[in-house]
């Protein structure tokens, strides 16, 4: 009796069992977590919800070491999104052009509850990162889908096309960082089949506008040039260049938590 009570434990296992090297199922999608290096399992931590550049995957950004090590550094879990085909369904996508990104947004809250029931993770404290594509992504839960976050730190990606005609409340932080030379995801967009990549200047004045953002002030960090602003609740819209072309870097992204951060934001 023993025995098969161990055999069926031994065989249930595998079902049971995410994190880094397997999949979290959830409904016919998933994704990969990671806890801090040497949390003690039960102490609540916020996390990082990263989505992947075009064709990328789950499993590849668990093989970054560096990016794991950085966020594990920031006292973050590191929950890798995982998108359709290695692509995201967004308003204006040359093969999404109708969408209202309505199945992101829903992949993105079952995500947080699945990830809650498994892991101490704290719901308040949750920031959304991507690159390239992933910073689409980015961008389009902090305008339509924000309640979820405590800020938003996309990385050469904006909206396709352009903003969508009005926010959702409430205002979040934004620090969007993007190489000032690069031609992938260029500053101002480029055309792609029936539609175009947006240009970050039109999302950076829409969203500073429906936050009530004031004037900019001008900052360096590091090969980061930034232009900061502020509202009066607190809340950041900062906006950094590097000199480079489409790249990421995690001390990039380790200024864009440390701001949010310095915000009160997590």
């Amino acid at each position: 009796m023993r025995y098969l009570i161990f055999l069926l434990s031994f065989l249930a296992a595998p079902a049971l069992a995410c994190g880094p090297d397997s999949n979290c199922p959830v409904g016919d999608r998933h994704y990969r977590i990671v806890m801090p290096q040497g949390h003690d399992g039960a102490s609540p931590v916020g996390a990082l919800m990263w989505s992947h550049g075009y064709r990328g995957s789950a499993q590849g950004v668990m093989r970054n070491g560096s990016l794991r090590r950085m966020v594990s550094d920031a006292g973050l879990a590191l929950i890798a999104m995982q998108g359709v085909g290695g692509t995201w369904d967004l308003p204006y996508g040359p093969r999404t052009f109708d969408s209202t990104g309505a199945a992101e947004f829903a992949y993105f809250d079952a995500v947080i509850a699945d990830a809650a029931k498994r892991y101490p993770i704290d719901t308040t404290r949750i920031v959304a990162s991507g690159f390239s594509a992933g910073g689409m992504v980015v961008w389009n839960l902090a305008c339509s889908h924000p309640d979820q976050f405590a800020g938003f730190v996309p990385m050469s990606g904006t909206y396709w096309l352009r903003p969508p005609e009005v926010c959702s409340a409430p205002v979040s932080s934004i620090v969007h960082i993007h190489g000032d030379a690069d031609k992938t995801v260029p500053l101002d967009g480029r055309p792609i089949r029936e539609t175009k990549q947006g240009e970050v200047s039109e999302a950076l004045a829409h969203y500073s506008a429906f936050g009530g953002f004031g004037s900019v002030q001008s900052s360096e960090a590091g090969d980061l040039a930034c232009e900061n602003r502020a509202n009066d609740a607190g809340d950041i819209l900062e906006f950094c260049l590097f000199p480079g072309g489409h790249s990421f870097r995690t001390e990039h992204l380790r200024y864009g938590i440390e701001r949010l951060r310095d915000a009160g934001q997590i």
